[in-house]
Parts: C-alpha cells; sequence; structure tokens
C-alpha cells in the first residue's frame, strides 16, 4: 500500500511539474536549415524545459509564412529573417526583434552545373531564373532581399531577372534544379554543400563566412532573428524574457560543443544529410550568436541593405532598425 501512496505521489509531482511548464508556440522555416539551426536543437537539450517553458515549434516552407503564422496568432514568437520582418513592420505590422540568433545572411547563391560555362560570375545570371525561399503576398523573403542586393551590387538591375520560390528544403531545390524550373538557387547550408556534392551546382558566393559577409555586405548582419507581436510583449512580458533565455541557453551550448556533438544530438538519420551538415558546422559554426545580444554593427548593416534595396521609397530610406529591436531581453553590444 505504501509502495502504491508513493508512486501515485511521484506521478502527481510529476504531473504538477509539468503544468508549471510555461506553453510557448514558435514558428519557424524548416526543419533543418542551417540558418535556423538552434530551433531544431531547444527542445533535444532541454532548454525549454530548464527555463520552465514547454516549446511547441511550428516549421514552414520559409520565413515570410512564418511571421504570417505568428501574426495570425497562431505562435507566440517566430525565428526568421529581420529584412522580412523591417518590410512588414513598414506596412504596419506589430512585429518587434527580441534577440538575435546569427551574425551573418547564411545563404549560398549557386547555379546549376550544365551552366558552368555560360554563368562565370554575378551579372551573367541576367535574363536568368533564380530560385529563392518561399515569399509570401505581403514581404519578400530575406534570400530574395539578399540577392537583389548581390545582383545590384554586381551592377545588375533586380528587374533583369526572375525570381520565384524554391523551397526550403533539399528535395524543393533538387526538383526546381532537375526539372530546369531554375537557374541559380540562393539557398542554404547545408543544402548547399548537398546539392555540390550530387554535381547539381556550383557556388558563385558563399555568405556563411564572416569575412566574405563583410566585404559583400558591408559588415556583420542581423538576419535570423527572435520576433514576437507588440501584444505579446505588453500581456505576457514573462514570455519574452522565458524564451530569450532558452534561446540564449541554446546558443551558448552550441559555442561551447562541437561540431560533432551539435550533430549527435540532432539525431539524423540520412547519412549524407549528416555528413553535409557536421562539415559545414565544422567550418561555420561561428555563424551564430554566441549569448542572442543585438550588435550595432548587425544593425547598421542590415539597415544600410534594407535602404538599398528599396530605392525611391521614403519610408524605407527613413526606417531605423534600432526602431525594430526591443534590446531589454538580449541586450546589445558594439560588434
Amino acid at each position: 500500500m505504501r509502495q502504491v501512496f508513493a508512486l501515485l505521489l511521484c506521478l502527481f509531482a510529476l504531473g504538477t511539474r509539468a503544468a508549471e511548464l510555461e506553453p510557448i508556440t514558435l514558428s519557424t522555416a524548416g526543419p533543418g536549415n542551417l540558418s535556423h539551426l538552434p530551433v531544431d536543437l531547444m527542445r533535444k537539450i532541454g532548454a525549454d524545459r530548464a527555463e520552465g517553458v514547454k516549446l511547441t515549434v511550428r516549421y514552414f516552407g520559409g520565413g515570410p509564412l512564418a511571421f504570417k503564422d505568428m501574426l495570425e496568432k497562431n505562435a507566440d514568437f517566430a525565428v526568421a529573417g529581420a529584412p522580412a520582418l523591417a518590410g512588414l513592420r513598414l506596412k504596419g505590422e506589430p512585429v518587434v526583434s527580441v534577440a538575435t540568433v546569427n551574425r551573418v545572411p547564411t545563404f549560398v547563391l549557386m547555379v546549376r552545373s550544365d551552366l558552368k560555362g555560360k554563368v562565370k560570375r554575378i551579372a551573367d545570371l541576367k535574363g536568368r531564373v533564380i530560385g529563392v525561399n518561399t515569399s509570401s503576398s505581403k514581404t519578400k523573403s530575406t534570400s530574395q532581399q539578399v540577392a537583389e542586393f548581390i545582383l545590384r551590387k554586381a551592377g545588375l538591375d533586380p528587374r533583369w531577372v526572375h525570381f520565384v520560390p524554391a523551397g526550403q528544403s533539399l528535395e524543393a531545390q533538387m526538383s526546381a534544379l532537375e526539372s530546369g524550373a531554375v537557374d541559380a538557387i540562393m539557398g542554404d547550408e547545408p543544402f548547399a554543400s548537398q546539392l555540390q556534392a550530387a554535381g547539381k551546382v556550383f557556388t558563385l558566393l558563399d555568405l556563411h563566412d564572416l569575412d566574405a559577409c563583410r566585404k559583400a555586405m558591408g559588415g556583420l548582419f542581423l538576419n535570423a532573428q527572435l520576433a514576437t507581436r507588440a501584444d505579446v510583449i505588453r500581456s505576457a512580458p514573462q514570455k519574452v524574457d522565458k524564451m530569450v533565455r532558452v534561446l540564449r541557453r541554446t546558443l551558448e551550448w552550441i559555442a561551447s560543443h562541437s561540431a560533432e556533438e551539435v550533430v549527435a544530438m540532432l539525431d539524423i538519420d540520412d547519412r549524407a544529410a549528416r555528413a553535409s551538415l557536421l562539415t559545414t558546422l565544422r567550418h561555420h559554426k561561428d555563424i551564430y550568436s554566441p549569448d542572442g545580444a543585438f550588435t550595432t554593427e548587425q544593425l547598421r548593416t542590415a539597415e544600410a541593405f534594407f535602404r538599398a534595396n528599396n530605392p525611391g521609397d521614403p519610408a524605407a530610406a527613413a526606417f531605423s532598425f534600432d526602431s525594430l529591436v526591443d534590446t531589454r531581453w538580449a541586450g546589445l553590444r558594439a560588434h
């Protein structure tokens, strides 16, 4: 009888602790997207429960769709690109960035292998079809905005190419390339390495490298970040505090563990995908913020990028990324 009573008491205690966890829902692109990999890790390493959170993650084919889900109040937060978030703010949406996930625009401009003799530089993409992550009717995906910026820098008007959604999975991008639906893709790792290993593409520009990012973009860049709605900040600031702490705990875990340990924790079944991710992380684990804090370097680079990508738009020219972020939880530093 005493054993039964002890078991019941234990189950009651476990149920009570579970009930004390704050439910939070987060939308993002993926799974398997390198830029948003910290989201995939949060529950794997128990970062959510360690901060008193029961986290539910909703995955979508692109950042704008994740933002749309958040704005429709199906999620409390979203992790996606800051330029896309800025576009929503200009349209009057009550969106706020509360922490940063990575330090560079984690994109690779890759071209179909059969075009190697014809496309030797970015300007050679004139008249071509470029695949980007899925965009919504309200805003362009960050991948498209980055592609347009790179094209302009190479002297090519973005109107001289045709952008189409290529998805945010290996299968979707492989299909777009093999069918000839796209000539190039502004894509993500580890998919870019997998496509290159399969002989489907060659690389024109890799922005995962911090030095390459500073050269191409003018500085480190506010890309994937944790965003929420203004009403969540007003009515549930404790959720923001907890969610930022979950993110910070995850980022600190990534910084303190090897690429091998990160990949092992993700428990990826596909051998090729696992090997590709491991190779990428061995070279580029520093793409992630070490602690989720904003930096003025990232804000100014993303701000200049956003203005350059919206020529002739007075609202964009006057827009300050300082107004897009709330640094109370994650903090702000120079670099």
